[in-house]
């Protein structure tokens, strides 16, 4: 069986993959490879990670049977075109959960103890003393409000050490049943009281730019955001505004609204701004997870057999 994997692969995931090889036939095309209609023409299986998987990008591939989705949102694949070609779709829940868990609580404390700021000053041997008012934008963990907007198998492994750091959770999400750790709100309380608001919700109609101009004038002063989940919750405008007016103390963003970010997005030029290029997730452990995950599918849709965390 041909998989074709559409992504720009490290060296260790590609040796990894060559491991695979006595059972699985893994091409690996980087995502603005021409070499991609070539080779998914003949392939069965297009393990999907953040390029779009468009309809004509179905439609080039006839003998395509599966789309596995290497991670949990699958709002860049067109499922529509995907059902009509006889296609399934498949994702895998809660392999990246631990690497977006650890990444969403550094960004917390980066932006708070404004980390790339001080190691940038600490690498100029002139700048060993930082300048008074910087310190005045620090802060820690402990005392402060985090509000989590969903609560799901990331936020739950991040609430346990907020809770340890002193820190009061709480959280918005309907779904959520028999916590132990946290306050469920409703999304008025949330904005309002949380001095540290992580995102960790799907994209949907009803989620789209949820965080907007209102819900940050609502927020505390000195509040900051973080984001893990998909760029398109916030209003990046009215996030530019808040940040640049003071009312906001800062924002971690691993997503942005358009991918990958253009340089002259101008939350970018913002100090007090933490950005990293949508990698929460991708850690070699979640790697190895996903591919677990990839294999046993594979095998299963070559059986006839039902298939893991089937979403079309």
């Amino acid at each position: 069986m041909k998989a074709v994997l559409h992504y720009r692969a490290s060296p260790g995931f590609r040796a990894s993959l060559a491991a695979l090889a006595d059972e699985l036939a893994i091409v690996v095309v980087d995502e603005d490879s021409p070499d991609f209609g070539r080779e998914i023409a003949d392939a069965e299986v297009l393990l999907h990670v953040l390029k779009p998987v468009t309809r004509d990008m179905i439609a080039g591939a006839p003998q395509l049977r599966l789309i596995q989705k290497i991670g949990v949102g699958v709002n860049t694949i067109d499922l529509d075109a995907a059902r009509e070609h006889g296609v399934a779709v498949a994702n895998m829940p809660g392999t990246n959960s631990q690497a977006v868990a650890e990444l969403a609580l550094g960004l917390m404390i980066s932006v708070l103890r404004r980390i790339p700021a001080l190691d940038a000053l600490t690498k100029e041997a002139a700048q060993w003393a930082p300048e008074p008012a910087l310190l005045d934008t620090m802060g820690e963990i402990g005392g402060r409000a985090v509000g989590f907007l969903g609560f799901g198998e990331v936020p739950r492994r991040i609430a346990p050490a907020v809770a340890a750091l002193g820190g009061r959770v709480l959280f918005h999400d309907p779904a959520a049943k028999d916590q132990t750790i946290g306050q469920p709100v409703d999304l008025d309380t949330l904005f309002a009281e949380s001095d540290i608001l992580s995102l960790h919700v799907p994209l949907t109609d009803g989620t789209r730019e949820i965080v907007d101009a209102g819900r940050l004038a609502a927020m505390r002063p000195g509040a900051i955001v973080i984001n893990t989940a998909r760029g398109e919750l916030i209003d990046e405008a009215a996030l530019f505004a808040a940040l640049a007016n003071g009312r906001l103390r800062g924002a971690g963003l691993d997503v942005f609204a358009a991918e990958p970010v253009r340089p002259d997005n101008v939350l970018l030029t913002l100090p007090q701004v933490v950005a990293t290029p949508h990698l929460a997730w991708l850690t070699p452990e979640t790697l190895a997870r996903s591919m677990a995950v990839a294999r046993e599918n594979c095998r299963r849709i070559a059986a006839g057999e039902a298939l893991l965390y089937r979403v079309a």
